[in-house]
């Protein structure tokens, strides 16, 4: 009761910072409601002064004075425009996640404490370059010359967000207790993604680990690359990486003065995210401006490993496939594979899906990317999964959240690009592996490989099974006799004739395989 009551107190100061910067409600959702919520919206506002001027930007000022906690939720339901609409994720957008930088001398403690002294680490350190609700960024230099990043945590944002998440969660419970609606949605499950992504983003031994994954699954990818880790230099709360000499993504006028191809870069930015999800299954999942780098050679830089997300080997199928269908326009196949997936419920029509589904993608084929309203193209689709009472996938929505921002950022370097023409290369690619002959045989190998390595313990079963019948026969517990016996035996051969068959056969197509694949 005591802990409930201290969520409320939270979650009313949080209300009253957003009524304060007039972002409960717009004005005519506000008159349809009953006069006792009026009422209570009205109170909130008591004594809150003046609303910011910019309508689209009181949301994001709100969350940023309500501090780290805030900004972090802001960003992650930029993701969820199916729990607060294409609108709200469309301004969440352009939060911010600034704040201002912490002293040096806490900076130097929190090394201290981490790594060592901090002048025994680097020769030199400069004042924050960058302040964010997590970590600020120092630049350094080593005492072999090297120059490097230094993220530093910010002190006590751990006990900060681990309080605000009960606050959270608190307020998920009760959407779902008290509205179906809300329990299709999932905001519980929301909030234990969100908090699955704090605890990574809080330990910065993680970010590095991530940095490192990808950078292992991209180092043959043309025109990207990942700074390397100084993992000697890097703990729970300082991550020491190599400093980037590039320009901002952002700053186009600056990359083409510099004789960049920035149509190569647009597709570069798009396809590296798409072999990331797809062919990798991990991908980095903040992918906005500010992270993205070009070098001296025209490679594409990406920096803070903050927020990742993951999609198993079956779900990142899914996902080319879904793809694949809407560039092929099959809208059939796209609706099947949501029903093997199990997203969409089995008493649900797989034709009538189909038939919503081409409603979305057809008006998006043939467009270029500046005729794509994608807060509309959103909209469609959550309306067509609320329609087929689809639960929400929050990995998903994630993946696609990311895929929107990677699209406006290849956008800003080249205005002509089309997202599907540019990503067919990859999807297609990936089908062919995956469901061509290629991917077939390396399917049959590992499933006759799994199949080898069940077959010792399936013999030590058999085993087993008959020392038990011949300890219960001698010890009387068990009589059988000798026709008895016999027919069981010649039914055992009977059952087990198709699996040494099987073991055959496969021992023999695994030595067939064997050698094609020596010869190739």
């Amino acid at each position: 009761m005591f802990q409930s009551l201290v969520h409320m107190a939270r979650l009313f100061r949080a209300g009253r910072t957003l009524a304060r910067y007039d972002v409960l409600l717009q004005p005519q959702q506000l008159a349809d409601l009953p006069w006792p919520a009026r009422l209570g919206v009205k109170l909130m506002r008591i004594g809150t002064g003046s609303p910011a001027s910019d309508p689209q930007s009181r949301l994001t000022a709100a969350l940023s004075a309500l501090g780290p906690s805030y900004i972090k939720l802001g960003q992650f339901l930029a993701t969820r425009p199916d729990i607060i609409g294409p609108q709200r994720a469309f301004e969440l957008k352009a939060l911010q996640d600034r704040l201002p930088p912490f002293g040096m001398d806490e900076a130097r403690a929190i090394i201290a404490a981490n790594i060592g002294p901090v002048d025994t680490q680097f020769t030199e350190l400069s004042a924050p370059v960058a302040a964010a609700s997590i970590a600020q960024v120092h630049q350094g230099r080593t005492a072999d010359g090297r120059l490097v990043a230094v993220k530093v945590l910010r002190p006590g944002v751990e006990k900060r967000f681990a309080a605000d998440l009960q606050s959270f969660y608190f307020a998920a419970r009760l959407l779902e207790r008290l509205s179906a609606e809300g329990r299709r949605l999932r905001p519980v499950a929301a909030v234990a993604m969100l908090e699955d992504s704090m605890k990574l983003e809080l330990d910065l031994r993680m970010e590095a680990s991530a940095m490192s994954e990808i950078a292992e699954n991209t180092r043959d990818d043309p025109g990207f690359r990942v700074p390397a880790v100084d993992w000697g230099r890097s703990a729970r709360q300082v991550l020491t990486t190599g400093w980037i000499d590039g320009t901002p993504i952002a700053d186009v006028a600056a990359l083409r003065a510099q004789g960049f191809d920035l149509k190569q870069l647009a597709d570069t930015v798009i396809q590296s995210f798409l072999r990331q999800a797809i062919r990798d299954g991990f991908f980095h999942a903040d992918m906005h401006p500010g992270n993205l780098f070009v070098d001296r050679e025209g490679t594409l830089v990406a920096v803070d490993f903050g927020i990742t997300g993951r999609l198993s080997a079956r779900e990142g199928m899914f996902l080319a496939e879904i793809l694949y269908g809407f560039i092929t326009r099959d809208y059939m196949r796209i609706s099947q594979v949501h029903f093997e997936a199990g997203y969409v419920p089995p008493d649900q029509d797989p034709a009538s899906f189909a038939q919503a589904l081409r409603a979305v993608g057809e008006p998006i084929m043939g467009l270029s990317a500046n005729d794509i309203s994608m807060a509309r193209l959103l909209t469609q689709l959550f309306e067509v999964t609320s329609q087929f009472k689809m639960q929400t996938q929050p990995q998903l929505l994630l993946l696609q959240k990311t895929m929107v921002v990677v699209e406006g950022v290849a956008r800003t370097l080249n205005p002509d690009l089309n997202m599907w023409v540019t990503a067919e290369p990859v999807v297609r690619g990936w089908i062919e592996r995956k469901l061509g002959p290629a991917g077939r045989i390396e399917s049959g190998v590992n499933s006759l490989g799994r199949m080898a390595m069940s077959l010792p313990a399936l013999l030590e079963d058999a085993a087993k099974a008959s020392t038990m019948l011949s300890d219960m026969a001698k010890s009387g517990g068990l009589r059988l006799d000798r026709q008895t016996t016999e027919a069981l035996a010649l039914a055992e051969a009977r059952r087990n004739r198709p699996l040494r068959y099987a073991a055959v056969i496969g021992a023999a197509a695994l030595v067939a395989i064997a050698i094609a694949l020596f010869r190739l």
